[in-house]
């Protein structure tokens, strides 16, 4: 676990292929932890994160996300989730609205980095019924599904992934056009 920083972030890819072994509970402990280690507005941390094992769950969760398959097929998925609540009365509605989103998503990319370095995979997961999504894992009306994780071993090697170049995506002050 003792990676460099930037080497995690190369070696991290979308992993929609998963080794049929389980996570073990200090690495998932670990990468929870991430999460809650995350930066969020005014530090009140406005997600939640439900760790699916149940593999029937994980089905629905796959045709809840356009059937997606991989994400039945990985050990565990994670399922992100804004909570307004945590923020409205500091923030209002823009934070209840916007901050949640923006602490959920953080929170998530924590934790695909922290699955990397250790030496687990993931893959962000935005295309999805929430309203399906919120009723499979039982979350409040109120509460926004951001995403969903399907973690585990991975069972693909990385393909070559093509970036933009850093000055067509950097702009100095003003955008260029």
């Amino acid at each position: 676990m003792g990676s460099d920083f930037f080497e995690i972030i190369e070696r991290r890819f979308s992993v929609r292929s998963f080794q049929n072994t389980p996570v073990e509970d200090a690495a998932l402990q670990a990468i929870l932890q991430a999460a809650n280690d995350a930066p969020s507005a005014g530090n009140l941390q406005a997600f939640e994160v439900v760790v699916i094992r149940d593999p029937g769950r994980k089905r629905q969760l796959a045709k809840a996300s356009l059937d997606q398959s991989f994400i039945a097929q990985a050990p565990l998925a994670l399922v992100f989730l804004a909570n307004p609540d945590r923020n409205r009365a500091k923030y209002g509605s823009h934070g209840a609205e916007l901050y949640s989103v923006q602490d959920t998503t953080i929170a998530c990319a924590y934790v695909q980095l922290a699955a990397t370095a250790t030496g687990l995979g993931t893959c962000w997961v935005g295309a999805f019924d929430e309203d399906k999504v919120r009723e499979i894992v039982g979350a409040p009306t109120a509460w926004r599904p951001v995403a969903i994780l399907p973690l585990g071993v991975p069972a693909e090697a990385a393909g070559v992934r093509e970036r933009r170049a850093l000055g067509d995506l950097m702009h100095e002050e003003q955008v260029r056009r």
